[in-house]
Order: structure tokens, then sequence, then C-alpha cells
């Protein structure tokens, strides 16, 4: 049993997970976003704490009815490499199947990680079929335009790589 727990996010948490994403957008590994965007996704997050300090969070972003994101998965530095990130995202991918998402798709630099846990490099954009590409076209979240490779959102994705797992 890990010395941490997983749980969904609360109000609460907020500052804890900006603190968290803080150093690592300050090396810019992961953006940085107002208190607002993560109260307005906060449904979407887990954390992983211990005796009430988190040591690290994860969100859960559909994009479509097979697809969704994993996003802002994150741990403090002091806890990296001990199983903090592969519990976030084992249970992240566990809810994807829960509730019916087939595909996963994230944004990193962290290619051997997210390898190891089973995804793969997207090649190219045939991760989905023209007619839903134009309606996640229609969509206003940066991610969605992120997975789409939109040329908008380039100066934004820092030279991260795409990744996508099947379910």
């Amino acid at each position: 049993m890990p010395p941490f727990t997983l749980r969904s996010a609360r109000t609460s948490d907020v500052a804890g997970i900006r603190q968290l994403v803080r150093p690592l957008a300050d090396r810019r590994v992961l953006l940085e976003k107002e208190a607002v965007a993560y109260f307005e996704s906060l449904q979407e997050f887990i954390v992983a704490e211990d005796a009430g300090e988190l040591l690290g969070c994860g969100a859960l972003h559909v994009m479509w009815e097979d697809l969704a994101e994993i996003r802002t998965l994150a741990t403090t530095d002091s806890h990296r490499g001990q199983g903090v990130g592969k519990a976030l995202l084992r249970d992240l991918v566990d809810r994807a199947r829960t509730i019916g998402v087939s595909r996963l798709f994230c944004l990193t630099f962290e290619v051997d990680f997210f390898r190891a846990m089973g995804f793969e490099v997207m090649a190219n954009q045939t991760a989905v079929d023209p007619e839903v590409y134009s309606e996640l076209l229609r969509s206003t979240d940066e991610g969605v335009a992120e997975f789409l490779d939109l040329a908008r959102v380039k100066p934004n994705t820092l030279g991260n790589t795409r990744m996508i797992m099947n379910l």
C-alpha cells in the first residue's frame, strides 16, 4: 500500500494544485492557469495526498465520445520517482474506462514515462476521423486545439510531444 491516498480534488485543493504546477510552469513544462480555470475544471482533478500534504495531481478532460485528455499530471519534486505519478495516471485511466472513453491523449515532455504507461507518440492526425475533426474544431478548449495540432496553439505547446493510448 503506498504511503499516500488518491481522491477527487476539492475546492480547498486549488491553491495546492497551483503550487504543484507553479515550479513546472517556471521550467516551461506545464502552462500556468488562473485560479478560476482550476475551479471551473475541479471535477476533472484527482490528487495524491499524505497527512494533508498534496503530493501530486492530475485531470481527465473528456474531448469527445471516445477521447479524453490527461491534463496537469504533476508531482512535487521531492516525490518524483516514488510512484505518485504512476498511481495518479492509473487512476485517471481507470476513470476513463469507467465513463466509456477508449482513447487517451496527452501532451508531454515525459515521453519515456508515458510510453512506459502504454502511450504511443502520435504519428499524425488520423487519431480522429474527418467528421469528428470538424466538430472538434468548434471547441474553444485549448487542449482540444493542442490535440488537433492547430497553429494558433503552437506557442503554448512548449515543444511537447503529442501521445495517445488505446484502452
